[in-house]
């Protein structure tokens, strides 16, 4: 572990860490110092969340995206992709479903969708506030305008999910096509946390053209905005996109950035992705062993659940919603952990 241990006893009291630390962090790192990292983000995340995990129910409420971007399995023109939308009877019954289970948050995750208006969205929001008033209701639709962000919050919306994806210009550029702007889905990040949402950024780890360098900026850009939630996982191919014939990312440097960001921001709500159990078998499980605290249970209806493929041989999509939930009880209580049923918000009482 050599010079890393010094790195790693900055993280752990709560000093912050330049770009170059980072990135020497990622270059050296090593059993011994994932270890370690592990070790004192659990210390950590169980010293404000004890051995918690939070639920969150996700509903897939669509498929269908105005958006091109190269690494996505729905990406508009994917032609082989088999479209659809809930309709709103669909996802308030997916929610009702939901809250008998114990859910307490639900998330409304779809492509980039011109039928998802403010006038349809607030609608639904508000509907759902009516019937379950004690839930947060997370919001994971892409990019809109603020004044769109603003209406979904005044009509409900507690958090909002918006990857960042890359923290690197360049990088960026090399996912997407040129009319999505990093410059613009940097602004979103900032109207959305002025607006009072609870804010959730993130990024893949091992996408294409990614080395140390744009993970570090991805963690100082971590450190910087201090995001109630963040979400990361591995890279994983989907076949009809032009990454195709790519490596999948390291469920290893998965854990190890997990490990990091919950040192880097102590309180901040971190999702053991669908992603990481997908690459193993036990994915989920190491996650929450390097420092997440999150679980994300699908509850869309089981007949739409391969259509949301935003990569291949997603895990999961046969299983009704309780028994999704149960078999992740269970893993969760073979590491000594447990599903609790509140809203699970951010607890800034951070040291």
């Amino acid at each position: 572990m050599g010079d890393l241990s010094a790195l790693i006893e900055k993280l752990t009291a709560g000093e912050r860490l330049t770009e170059a630390e980072f990135r020497e962090l990622l270059v050296g790192r090593d059993d011994a110092t994932a270890k370690a990292l592990a070790e004192k983000a659990v210390e950590v995340r169980k010293s404000i969340y004890g051995d918690a995990v939070f639920t969150r129910g996700l509903i897939e409420i669509g498929n269908i995206c105005r958006n091109d971007c190269y690494y996505c399995g729905i990406r508009r023109s994917n032609a082989n992709c088999e479209r659809y939308r809930l309709t709103d009877e669909e996802i308030l019954s997916c929610a009702d479903e939901g809250y008998e289970l114990g859910f307490r948050t639900f998330v409304l995750q779809g492509g980039e969708d011109g039928y998802d208006t403010d006038e349809r969205m607030c609608g639904l929001l508000r509907e759902l506030k009516r019937r379950h008033p004690d839930c947060a209701l997370t919001l994971s639709l892409g990019e809109r305008s603020r004044e769109s962000y603003q209406a979904l919050f005044d009509a409900g919306a507690d958090r909002y999910l918006l990857r960042h994806e890359t923290a690197d210009r360049t990088h960026y550029g090399r996912l997407h096509p040129p009319e999505l702007s990093f410059d613009n889905r940097m602004q979103c990040l900032r109207d959305l946390r002025e607006i009072g949402y609870q804010v959730g950024c993130g990024f893949m780890v091992g996408s294409p053209f990614q080395t140390e360098a744009e993970l570090a900026k991805d963690l100082l850009f971590v450190q910087e905005f201090r995001p109630d939630m963040c979400g990361i996982g591995p890279f994983i191919p989907h076949r009809d996109t032009p990454f195709r014939g790519e490596s999948a990312g390291s469920v290893e440097l998965t854990c190890f950035l997990l490990s990091v960001i919950r040192l880097v921001y102590p309180p901040v709500l971190l999702p053991a992705t669908t992603a990481l159990g997908t690459l193993h078998p036990r994915g989920r499980e190491l996650g929450i062993l390097a420092g997440a605290n999150v679980v994300m249970p699908n509850l869309s209806p089981v007949s739409v659940r391969k259509k949301y493929e935003l990569y291949d041989n997603k895990i999961c999509t046969g299983e009704e919603a309780a028994e999704c939930r149960g078999c992740l009880a269970r893993r969760m209580e073979s590491i000594g952990y447990r599903l609790t049923v509140d809203r699970g918000d951010i607890r800034k009482g951070e040291r």
